[in-house]
């Protein structure tokens, strides 16, 4: 049974794997397949706002610290935070805890590497078979090489100024009124700090996280409290994140949402005008809006799609040497600032274009229309079985033939989720819902 999905390891917290006994064991594998002989011994740990992340922290830090490796504790920190410290602290590794927009119930980690990026497959695979190999303790040092624990008391204040660093000089956000969705989760403190000290109006919601409420009807897959803020409030600009943060969806004054492809496409063109868009190409998902890859056409850029999961996004910008990419669903990843998604820094991107055009969101993002799409997720008892069923395959070539080539049908499993999801999308809202529908009927009968 692999553990290790798109996003690290996930799970419902006292369930396998995510249950204290694992965790340690992972702790475990994780610090003897990534300790560095040149490194310093020390892998970051940082974490969302879940009750269940205590746990979690005490129990990796036991099996890290029984391997010999030390650990730096930073408490709760946005995901592309422990990127960004665990590279330039020069750290060994860095671990995530947190399940990013799932309930609190559930819970998870992540793992980057020294440089800051997901670790690959071939790695996690590593560790996957050390931590269920009958001789692990066999690794674990005794007496004086026993690991410690630390505690980095300016975290938070170390991933602020270096966000604030990727501005122009003398760039301020005065005159501009902001409301942040903090989802009560990683990004409570931060994002609303952040904004405020380069001189927005903010006014925070979801930012009194308790354990349990992170992800309740509210961030980045909840918008619906950001729209009324923003309309309450006059607001110029609404931003939502998802728990961990390395996610922002956003709204304009008008209430519109604006998702990761208009992001992706504003900035790649601005970038390929400033010469500073590599390639003049961007890499998305294959989830990304036809609509949008036609407008990066119109404007001489080229697009290059990879499976869903940001992580596959920055292995196709490595391997070609391409600096903008990301998700629709709100994973922006400017290679000339961060190894991965990051929320805080995609939100301070966007009102520094605003600032520059001296433009609302609403007239920046105004070219880029995209086709109507739906997404419904599907709960099933074996997610695995989608590939040979000879039903669903007949439900989708049925699909595609209605469309005409008109729209696209994709149908993938979870891979975080017992779920599958069915995307499509084509000029036809009504053709695309119906046609989702007829579906996720059959895959329900299927899998169920």
């Amino acid at each position: 049974m692999r553990l290790f999905g798109t996003d690290g390891i996930r799970g419902t917290v006292n369930k396998h794997p995510m249950t204290p006994e694992m965790v340690l064991r992972i702790g475990m594998a994780a610090a003897h397949i990534l300790r560095n002989t040149r490194g310093k011994n020390m892998i970051l740990i940082g974490k969302d706002t879940r009750l269940s992340g205590y746990m979690i922290e005490s129990a990796l830090t036991s099996g890290i610290c029984s391997m010999g490796m030390n650990v730096m504790l930073v408490g709760p920190l946005p995901t592309p935070g422990i990127a960004f410290l665990t590279r330039t602290l020069r750290l060994d590794a860095g671990i995530v805890i947190s399940a990013s927009h799932n309930p609190f119930e559930d819970n998870g980690i992540k793992l980057f590497s020294s440089e800051g990026f997901k670790l690959p497959d071939s790695i996690e695979k590593k560790i996957e078979e050390l931590m269920l190999a009958q001789g692990l303790q066999r690794h674990r040092p005794k007496g004086a090489e026993i690991g410690k624990a630390y505690r980095l008391d300016d975290a938070s204040g170390r991933y602020i100024e270096y966000i604030k660093s990727t501005l122009p000089k003398g760039m301020t956000f005065e005159g501009v009124k902001v409301v942040v969705d903090c989802a009560n989760g990683a990004s409570y403190k931060i994002t609303p700090l952040l904004l405020q000290e380069l001189g927005a109006e903010v006014i925070a919601i979801n930012d009194k996280p308790n354990g349990i409420n992170i992800n309740v009807n509210c961030g980045s897959l909840h918008i619906d409290g950001l729209l009324q803020a923003v309309k309450r409030y006059k607001a110029d600009i609404g931003i939502a994140h998802d728990g961990d943060a390395d996610r922002t969806i956003f709204c304009d004054e008008k209430g519109k949402i604006f998702d990761g492809d208009h992001v992706i496409g504003i900035w790649a063109v601005e970038m390929k005008k400033q010469g500073l868009l590599k390639k003049d190409t961007v890499v998305t998902t294959v989830m990304s809006n036809l609509g949008f890859e036609e407008y990066l056409k119109k404007n001489g850029i080229k697009l290059v799609r990879t499976h869903v999961g940001d992580r596959y996004v920055v292995q196709e910008m490595i391997k070609g040497g391409y600096n903008l990419g990301g998700e629709q669903s709100g994973h922006i990843v400017f290679f000339n600032f961060n190894t991965t998604g990051d929320g805080p820094l995609t939100a301070v991107q966007v009102l520094h274009l605003m600032m520059k055009k001296e433009a609302p969101l609403s007239r920046l993002a105004s070219e880029i229309e995209l086709y109507p799409q739906i997404l419904i997720n599907v709960e099933v008892k074996n997610k695995h079985g989608l590939k040979t069923n000879p039903q669903i395959e007949e439900a989708i070539k049925t699909a595609e033939r209605e469309l005409a080539g008109k729209g696209r049908v994709l149908v993938r499993s979870s891979g975080t989720e017992q779920k599958v999801r069915v995307m499509l999308e084509g000029k036809e809202l009504s053709l695309i819902t119906k046609l989702g529908k007829d579906i996720s009927k059959v895959i329900k009968e299927a899998l169920c």
